[in-house]
């Protein structure tokens, strides 16, 4: 459930585009993500990759697009989602996929060193980057091709996010009984 949470950032930031503009939503995407790294902080937890990740991403992209001027929401989303599959990717080829952080949370500790523990969160961290693909592939055919329907986009987005949490919640326990 935790994993959810550190995904308020990115539901604030789709929530409030619409209402506050592309760089007034990637703000409050920021200020959210450093509200979950200070309420980590002061429960004595470690920071997590993509909590870092995340405030870096909506930091970073805030600013650029105070700087820059405008960016369309679409352009900012795109943007907001290569970031994340930027951090799932370098999760997994640093030997961390994010989702081990979560997992550890739940999973008692003498099963952390694991190979089925370490394959799990691979597989999950990869079916999490796929969804990540398939959500900035559908935006950037938004951005670059206006003229498509955004309703097919709209749609493989919702599919890859549902998808993926879907598959987080069954894969530990069908690799568990496979096992």
């Amino acid at each position: 459930m935790k994993i959810l949470l550190a995904f308020a950032p990115f539901i604030t930031f789709a929530i409030l585009t619409a209402p506050l503009g592309a760089t007034g939503a990637l703000l409050a995407g920021a200020l959210v993500s450093a509200a979950l790294i200070v309420h980590n902080h002061l429960k004595a937890r470690t920071p997590k990759i993509l909590e870092i990740g995340t405030f870096t991403i909506f930091a970073g992209l805030s600013a650029y697009a105070y700087l820059a001027g405008s960016l369309s929401i679409i352009e900012s989303k795109m943007l907001v989602d290569i970031g994340l599959l930027a951090i799932v990717l370098l999760s997994m080829v640093i030997g961390k996929p994010f989702t081990i952080q979560y997992a550890k949370d739940s999973v008692p500790q003498d099963l952390w060193g694991s190979p089925q523990f370490r394959r799990t969160n691979y597989v999950i961290s990869a079916v999490w980057a796929l969804a990540f693909l398939a959500m900035v592939l559908a935006e950037a055919a938004m951005v670059y091709w206006p003229e498509l329907s955004h309703t097919a986009g709209v749609i493989t987005i919702v599919l890859a996010l549902v998808g993926a949490m879907k598959f987080t919640s069954w894969y530990p326990k069908a690799a568990t009984r496979a096992a």
